[in-house]
């Protein structure tokens, strides 16, 4: 994504989801959501965790379809989920700032 885009903002979240919470197990959920600083489009996202391949598939299409970080964040998420966590990120945890190559 640095490479092809240059500045690209990341999102993440690291935690223990609400039906590990009840049930008494230690599992945890990562999830990152990549995005371009200047045209704040979701370039890709990633998720380790209980629910992965089918909560990525979801969001495979926003990707695709060229959504931004905007249209996530105008999302309601559907509540409990550990998808919901996707469309309530909003602070990114690293910015990344560097110039994609020139041609």
């Amino acid at each position: 994504a640095i490479q092809q885009y240059g500045d690209i903002d990341v999102f993440t979240a690291n935690f223990r989801p609400l039906k590990a919470t009840l049930s008494g197990l230690p599992d945890r959920v990562f999830m990152k959501l990549i995005v371009c600083a200047k045209t704040n489009k979701v370039l890709g996202l990633h998720m380790c965790g209980e629910d992965a391949p089918e909560i990525v598939q979801g969001f495979a299409v926003a990707v695709k379809a060229g959504l931004t970080k905007a249209d996530f964040d105008a999302t309601v998420g559907i509540h409990p989920t550990a998808a919901e966590e996707f469309v309530t990120m909003r602070t990114p945890t690293r910015k990344i700032r560097q110039d994609p190559p020139s041609e």
